[in-house]
């Protein structure tokens, strides 16, 4: 477990960070914006459990939060052969093919769209709308970071499960789809 009893220490002063793995980095290096939006999307999701209406929805965003925990833990101790003392975290298959079982399940449930759907109809959706596009851009961090070093595979197939997973929800508790609301081509001209 982590305990923290100073919370400032005055390393980041010069414009450094410390990865997992003890290696000194600028604040605005690749994998620290990666992991750094991989947190606003987590805080994003805290927002979305203000208005969970369910307790069910509200335990599967739990499990998120904390996935996307792990993923930052992940994406901060890179897997670049420098040794370290402990077993890093990493994200796994299992975690990817629950977000699977759960969009697919939540899925069934909804008809098919035939138009794009704006962010609203209820606060969580809308709040779930912004989860999803911060984490695309979280995505677009990993996968710029991927091609200049090692990221984790599963690092990214999570990601990208979870923005779909967060449109389906957001479709979901918008009363399985009765309340979206649904893009109107040209409607403004």
């Amino acid at each position: 477990m982590v305990q923290l009893t100073r919370i400032y220490t005055r390393g980041g002063d010069k414009g450094k960070t410390s990865l997992g793995t003890g290696k000194r980095v600028a604040k605005h290096d690749l994998r620290v914006a990666a992991f750094g939006v991989v947190d606003e999307a987590n805080a994003t999701i805290g927002l979305v459990r203000l208005h969970a209406p369910s307790p069910e929805i509200d335990a599967m965003l739990s499990r998120i939060q904390n996935d996307l925990f792990d993923l930052g833990a992940d994406l901060c101790t890179p897997d670049d052969g420098t040794k370290v003392e402990w077993e890093p975290l990493r994200i796994v298959a299992s975690q990817v093919e629950r977000l699977e079982k759960e969009i697919d399940a939540l899925n069934a449930e909804l008809k098919p769209l035939n138009s794009f759907v704006l962010p609203g109809g209820s606060a969580a959706a809308a709040y779930l709308h912004l989860s999803r596009t911060v984490t695309r851009r979280a995505e677009r961090e990993m996968t710029a970071l991927a091609e200049r070093e090692p990221v984790n595979a599963e690092a990214i197939r999570y990601i990208n499960r979870l923005s779909d997973l967060l449109f389906v929800l957001s479709r979901h508790v918008n009363d399985r789809g009765a309340k979206d609301v649904l893009w109107v081509p040209g409607a403004n001209r």
